[in-house]
């Protein structure tokens, strides 16, 4: 019997995998880098009060001391890719477990404040690598028919990352009497916050000798018969192997490497397509969503919040974080990605705005109870709009707006001025509050209302364009 649809010789559009919840086992296992990712970079929250007492440093030191690890987080996704291909997408994960792994013990039992700031920067290395291997192996492992959905694991790991860091932090500071510098284990109680990262760490390397190496990488070192056997494992018995093999190598044959002088021309240095990645890179970050997650305790703390309450607000936005970010996964690609980016942005702006409306009252440490209401609301409503908007819609973006020829170099900019942004935030939020807290929320204010022209006027909607498409 003969099919009307006329599939792919290999058969891979349309292969169903044997076993598929081995399939997800292996996209899960590999999103632990994810959620690595997610629990490293707000972990550190829980200990930043107990950071500035123990060390006696004043907010713009103790902001470097933050916003460091964001350091590694740039080396480390600037290396991965290079490491990854040369030793292989699973030994990349493994040294990543074990710089997650070393971090957390150093950060748990630091001599000073600069040793400290020492394994910040080695736990941002580990992140900046999950970053970047973790959806390349998805993406590399992955069924076609299933990509996109198993690619969502990443970002759903981080968001999960991130929730179950306050989670814990919460209840670790619950045992040790809501102090965060109260005996725990021998310890302070912020001491075992970023030592227990240990556990996940621990886990993600033993997960990565239980799955199989990337059948590209295989392929691109020669080993042939293991990447059949590999493929047949994910993708099913159906496909055409040898098709499947020829058709991989063809593709890496292929593929011309994007340099960095090929993103230059135009009248400011680069193209204006990557100007617009840049852009949308910048914005992302400069509406100060990290704040939330780097800073959410000690900034309620400031505003008279009891510090077991502010770190239960720091747990409940990490779940409206999740909630928001389920939202994108579904919309996305039934609506668009611009008019989610500019609903995000025009609730971010009322969020954001109604913060430093309520912080405008706080005085002596104090806000009265209706604005202390309206800034925890709003607070959460911010986070949620970002989530369901700016959070994924600009990672999926920057995946699809680029040519061919300059996507993986435009790429690398657009993610290199990300984590730039992101320090500059970081760096800056604790001075600019001590300065003024309604003030500074009124220039993230300011970012998120520049985002919507900028949307409007420079970015080209991509739902259901072909790759190809895009020049």
């Amino acid at each position: 019997m003969t099919s009307t649809t006329q599939a792919p010789p290999t058969g891979a559009r349309t292969a169903h995998p044997d076993h598929l919840g081995h399939v997800i086992f292996i996209a899960a296992a590999a999103a632990m880098g994810g959620f690595l990712f997610g629990y490293d970079s707000s972990v550190i929250n829980g200990a930043v009060e107990a950071v500035r007492d123990r060390y006696d440093v004043g907010s713009a030191a103790l902001a470097q001391v933050i916003a460091v690890a964001l350091i590694g987080c740039a080396i480390g996704a600037a290396t991965a890719g290079r490491i990854a291909d040369r030793i292989g997408r699973i030994r990349c994960m493994q040294i990543a477990a074990i710089l997650f792994t070393v971090s957390a013990v150093g950060s748990a039992l630091p001599f000073s404040l600069y040793d400290l700031a020492f394994w910040r920067v080695v736990g941002g290395f580990a992140i900046g690598m999950a970053s970047v291997i973790g959806p390349a192996y998805i993406a590399e492992v992955a069924p076609p028919a299933y990509r996109g959905r198993l690619g969502s694991f990443q970002q759903a790991a981080i968001v999960i990352g991130i929730a179950v860091s306050q989670l814990v932090n919460w209840g670790l500071l619950n045992a040790a009497d809501g102090d965060q510098r109260g005996e725990l284990m021998g310890l302070e109680a912020w001491q075992v916050m970023l030592g227990v990262e240990v556990v996940p760490a621990v886990l993600y390397g033993l997960l990565s000798f239980a799955i199989p190496e990337s059948p590209r990488f295989l392929i691109s070192v020669g080993k042939r018969e293991r990447a059949r056997e590999i493929l047949t494992e994910v993708e099913g018995r159906d496909i055409d192997l040898d098709a499947r093999v020829a058709e991989i190598e063809t593709a890496m044959h292929s593929e011309e490497k994007s340099r960095f002088k090929d993103l230059l021309g135009g009248s400011f240095f680069f193209k204006p397509i990557v100007w617009i990645g840049i852009g949308l890179s910048v914005f992302q970050q400069f509406v100060g969503i990290n704040v939330a997650f780097y800073y959410s305790a000690t900034l309620w703390q400031s505003v008279g919040v009891d510090p077991s309450d502010s770190f239960f607000y720091s747990f409940t936005t990490s779940i409206i974080n999740i909630v928001g970010t389920v939202i994108a996964m579904i919309f996305v690609d039934r609506i668009g990605r611009k008019p989610l980016a500019i609903i995000g942005s025009v609730g971010m702006v009322i969020g954001l705005a109604l913060e430093a409306w309520a912080f405008s009252s706080l005085a002596d440490g104090q806000l009265p109870a209706t604005q202390g209401w309206v800034a925890l609301i709003a607070a959460h409503l911010f986070v949620l709009f970002f989530a369901l908007s700016w959070g994924v819609v600009v990672w999926v973006m920057l995946g699809e707006m680029f040519p061919n020829r300059i996507r993986a170099a435009a790429l690398g900019v657009a993610a290199s001025a990300q984590w730039v942004a992101n320090w500059a935030i970081t760096a800056t939020f604790p001075s600019l509050a001590d300065w003024n807290l309604s003030a500074t929320y009124l220039v993230y204010t300011g970012f998120a209302a520049l985002s919507i022209p900028f949307v409007l006027k420079f970015v080209k909607e991509t739902k259901g364009k072909s790759l190809e498409e895009m020049g």
